[in-house]
């Protein structure tokens, strides 16, 4: 009689062991800036916006205008790669710990609508402002059709979320242990359970602190790798959910895969798999 498959594992897309994935909040004028480089290094990535935080649009956003991207401007650039997910930031940027879960629900309800109506699709993401939020909005986020939400929790780590709608990034940019988390990222390898590099800020720092070489340095440093995969927010989250979807046999040796991923794992260390959508495999 056949034995069980022990250690089943996930791997990324084209069975990578690595992904890399980040988010930018606000949506300021630097965003044109960090886009281009994104598009250099081929760099994917997720823009956390305020709808109801649009300047006219007849703002000149001259080099030294300090703010918010135009409606018109947001769709130009955000639309320009498909490199780009953007996600809801809340309406207004509130502390949404200090508002009733209805004054949430419109503040995430109403992000979502312009961002669908603008870039199309179904907006799905989130980033808490100012890194606050309560397990009754994290229940209200569900409700609200919300698959995952990013807090401001430095883990130093390249562990898969347990909950995403709790998702604490590795690091901001600015962290002190940046390079020596991607030298680590880079040039070591999981063992078993795959890695998920996860950083964060704001564009305008770049511009503040007078330190774009931080972000240039690490697009250097971790792009163009075979083996990882880069990814914006939405396709982590979804590609892991489907993941957690697959469906096994009491011996665990047939699996069937009921989402619409192609999905990829390990199982005993050794034997590497890819079942289709749809598809049902037997493992010898």
């Amino acid at each position: 009689m056949a034995t069980c498959l022990h250690d089943i594992s996930m791997r990324f897309p084209g069975g990578k062991k690595k992904c890399l994935t980040l988010s930018y909040d606000d949506g300021h004028t630097q965003d044109v800036r960090l886009c281009e480089l994104m598009k250099k290094w081929n760099i994917a990535g997720t823009f956390n916006i305020n709808t109801g935080m649009y300047p006219p649009e007849d703002t000149i956003l001259s080099s030294d205008y300090k703010g918010r991207l135009t409606r018109s401007k947001y769709k130009e650039v955000y639309l320009s790669a498909p490199l780009f997910e953007i996600a809801t930031h809340c309406y207004t940027h509130p502390f949404i710990n200090k508002l009733s879960l209805g004054q949430v629900a419109y503040e995430i309800m109403e992000d979502r609508k312009n961002i669908e109506a603008d870039f199309g699709g179904i907006c799905r993401g989130h980033a808490y402002p100012y890194g606050v939020y309560s397990k009754d909005i994290i229940d209200l986020f569900k409700t609200c059709g919300i698959a995952y939400a990013r807090t401001t929790k430095a883990t130093l780590s390249f562990n898969i979320p347990d909950n995403w709608l709790e998702l604490n990034p590795t690091c901001h940019h600015a962290h002190p242990d940046l390079m020596k988390l991607a030298d680590t990222f880079v040039n070591d390898s999981p063992v078993k359970d795959p890695w998920l590099f996860y950083l964060w800020g704001h564009s305008f720092e770049f511009d503040n602190n007078n330190n774009w070489y931080i972000i240039e340095n690490f697009f250097e440093k971790v792009a163009n790798k075979e083996d990882i995969w880069y990814a914006t927010n939405i396709q982590v989250c979804d590609y892991t959910n489907a993941y957690k979807s697959l469906q096994f046999s009491a011996d665990g040796r047939t699996i069937h895969n009921p989402t619409s991923i192609e999905i990829f794992l390990r199982c005993d260390n050794k034997i590497d798999l890819r079942i289709a959508p749809g598809d049902t495999i037997a493992v010898d």
